[in-house]
């Protein structure tokens, strides 16, 4: 039997939007749908203009009915109303059912006149007459008396219906009426962003359905791990894309390998060895340069297989494995025109870059099975860490002006020129590099942490390597007369000036959502920042601190928000067992739990991360949550799958992204095309933020290029469907 449409005040009120499609001034076309946030239809429903300003669609009111897909076609200015009355069904396109509506409800919406795209969503008339009343100094009754009259309702049997709504929305408190108004007017930004998205009036259902379906997702938590490809890590996940693993090379449907290429463009004949060793230093097992001399061939390699390409010994993922280079132009160079074939050209590793891990043995892989893995998520700036941290928070990368009269002069990166003497992503190569990568890891003239003048054509320096912040803690100590110890020395080269541009914490901030960036360490290096990269207590890495380079949490002129904003780890586990998570929550491992090669391991950091999902699953806000669990960069490591061409700061290589959520599609691969702004995208939507200019950029790029705008995540989502 078909489920009626329930239509409860603002949590189930029905919406009507509408987009301008004709500009006449005195008789503007409005069009639109009215529907309910369950993204069913309205069928048969009276929408008018309410000239007349009596809630209703009198005689004098030209009036049309909404087709069989909850569409209407209008002429004129005013509020519209939407009359639901005993004859209207609702239909769910989808689910191809249809059912009575249960009680009639008339809704009003604002006035306005109609240039331009614009959408309405007007507060039921329940809400509406509680605001109407208690603002102009009514009370509860009077407001009730209003809804019977609007509904047309006596003091007969019909009356329990309006009357336990008005008792539980009846506000007096001007604060509470604000709060009210404000959520709605929240709503409403939603439906314009949906108007302006949908490009014909066909799709304007389904868009509304997205958007207003949102409101479902209260808290967005991102556990933001570290320096794996997607193929280092998911390489044979079923149903992803990607190059079979050697066991399934015949696998049917596997897209062929591209061999590695030297410097030179020939083919490798074998992988160089793992220069340095496979292994890090320290390790209870190793496997040295000489051992994977000769003996890895043109593929990829299972790190921890039982038989590796060594001999012995086989090596458990619990195992740290050495580091490779992961920065920004380095990450061009091999990614090589979205070839992927310069992985082990231009890395410091040798043929450590092909190394995978078995991944079914890992509590994400299992965690992935259960919800949405994404497959087509790319890391949003190439290069290293600090970058896409920073990609993460402001969808940018860091400006030094003046880098050129600085300290920091000796590290702008030294590139080759085009024909036309325009900087290309390539560095210069050193004089005494070697020709071959079978013979050393190539030796660059200056690969600095900051880009030559004008790199990305706006007349300054822009950072794109490590870099300290500019407060504590920071790896650079304070000067000598900071007594307070709150800042770095700014004479050091890799202490960053103070950011000023907009991060996504900005953004919330002005719209009143709370957020917080939960970090492993942060209380105890806050205390002592000698433990900054201290192994002894767990390695906090300070360049993994994006909100700590911005001026707005300076700590002397904004101690109050950075204590608000920064937080520890314990702080995040307390919080979500207490139900008080903030709206918006990042969270980063300390290093010894974030999974990098060269300090941490891949199991530790696993089980940590699996750990912390068990504990958000267990707590009273997980019922409309949204985790998305995600890699910085790729560290270096290869992957097949070609990035998608877009601005000159990424996206780089892809990485593995896990959607966990109760509204996460289960069992599913999402082939959708992300990067890391896609969380951003994501809570710009939830939010109805501004955009950031950053995600504009890369959206624009992408269309200039022939390919699709990245996703926000909405598509690995069951909104609609719960």
């Amino acid at each position: 039997m078909a489920r009626p449409l329930h239509l409860t005040p603002l949590a189930g009120a029905l919406f009507a939007a509408f987009l301008s499609t004709g500009a006449a001034a005195a008789s503007p076309e409005v069009s639109g749908v009215v529907m309910g946030v369950d993204g069913k239809l309205v069928v048969h429903a009276k929408v008018c203009i309410d000239h007349n300003g009596n809630a209703r669609c009198d005689a004098n009111e030209h009036a049309e009915f909404t087709d069989k897909q909850g569409r209407f076609k209008l002429f004129g200015k005013g509020p519209i109303l939407a009359e639901v009355g005993k004859g209207a069904t609702w239909v769910d396109p989808a689910a191809h059912t249809e059912g009575a509506v249960a009680r009639p409800l008339v809704l009003r919406a604002p006035a306005g006149d109609a240039a331009g795209s614009r959408a309405v969503g007007p507060l039921s008339t329940e809400l509406q007459a509680i605001v109407d009343a208690t603002g102009k100094g009514g009370s509860p009754a009077d407001a009730e008396r209003q809804l019977r009259a609007r509904l047309g309702l006596g003091d007969g049997d019909s009356a329990a219906t309006a009357a336990a709504t008005i008792d539980s929305l009846a506000i007096a408190d001007p604060a509470r009426r604000a709060l009210l108004v404000a959520e709605q007017n929240a709503v409403m930004d939603r439906i314009a962003s949906a108007v302006a998205d949908s490009g014909r009036k066909d799709d304007l259902a389904a868009a509304l359905a997205s958007r207003l379906d949102l409101d479902r997702i209260a808290n967005v938590v991102v556990i933001y791990a570290e320096n794996r490809s997607f193929y280092n890590l998911f390489a044979n996940f079923p149903g992803a894309t990607g190059v079979a693993v050697a066991k399934d090379a015949k696998k049917k449907g596997a897209p062929a390998f591209a061999p590695q290429k030297d410097r030179d463009d020939s083919v490798l004949a074998k992988l160089p060895p793992a220069w340095g060793g496979l292994t890090a230093a320290g390790q209870p097992v190793t496997v040295t340069q000489a051992q994977t001399t000769n003996v890895l061939p043109n593929a990829p390699f299972q790190i921890d297989s039982p038989t590796p390409a060594w001999g012995t010994p086989a090596l458990p993922n619990t195992i740290v494995t050495r580091d490779l280079y992961h920065r920004f132009y380095e990450n061009q160079m091999q990614i090589d025109g979205g070839l992927n074939d310069k992985f082990a050209a231009w890395g410091d590793s040798g043929g450590t870059v092909m190394g995978y891990f078995d991944g079914s043995r890992t509590a994400m892989w299992k965690i992935a099975r259960d919800y949405t893995l994404a497959d087509r998520f790319f890391q949003g700036a190439f290069g290293g860490s600090y970058l896409n941290h920073q990609y993460l928070v402001c969808a940018c990368m860091p400006v030094y002006p003046d880098a050129d009269k600085s300290p920091a002069h000796p590290t702008i990166a030294i590139l080759r020129t085009d024909a036309d003497g325009k900087f290309t992503p390539d560095l210069a190569l050193a004089d005494n590099s070697p020709a071959s990568a079978l013979t050393g890891p190539p030796v660059f003239k200056k690969s600095g942490n900051l880009t030559p003048k004008d790199y990305l054509g706006d007349g300054t320096f822009h950072s794109v390597n490590t870099m300290q912040p500019p407060y504590q803690p920071s790896y650079n100590p304070p000067t000598p007369d900071d007594t307070a110890g709150l800042y770095a020395n700014p004479l050091e080269p890799t202490t960053l000036p103070a950011q000023i541009g907009i991060t996504i914490g900005d953004l919330l901030s002005g719209k009143g959502v709370a957020w917080t960036w939960y970090a492993g360490g942060w209380n105890a290096v806050t205390a002592d920042r000698t433990k900054v990269y201290e192994a002894a207590s767990g390695n906090f890495q300070s360049h993994h601190q994006p909100f700590n380079y911005y001026a707005t949490l300076d700590p002397k002129t904004h101690a109050a928000d950075r204590a608000a904003h920064l937080k520890d780890y314990d702080d995040l586990v307390a919080d979500a067992a207490a139900g008080k998570l903030p709206p918006v929550a990042f969270y980063k491992p300390i290093g010894k739990d974030n999974e990098h090669p060269g300090y941490a391991s891949l199991a530790e950091g696993d089980a940590h991360i699996a750990d912390l999902i068990a504990k958000l699953q267990a707590g009273p806000q997980w019922s409309h949550m949204l985790v998305v669990v995600t890699y910085d960069e790729n560290g270096g490591q290869w992957d097949e799958v070609a990035p998608p061409k877009g601005d000159l700061v990424g996206p780089g290589t892809r990485i593995p992204a896990v959607v966990i959520s109760p509204f996460a599609r289960r069992g599913f691969v999402d082939h959708t095309p992300y990067d890391t702004g896609s969380i951003d995208r994501f809570i710009t939507h939830r939010w109805s933020l501004p955009v950031l200019p950053g995600l504009q950029l890369r959206d624009s790029s992408l269309e200039a290029h022939g390919l699709p705008p990245m996703g926000d995540l909405s598509a690995a989502l069951e909104l609609h469907a719960r």
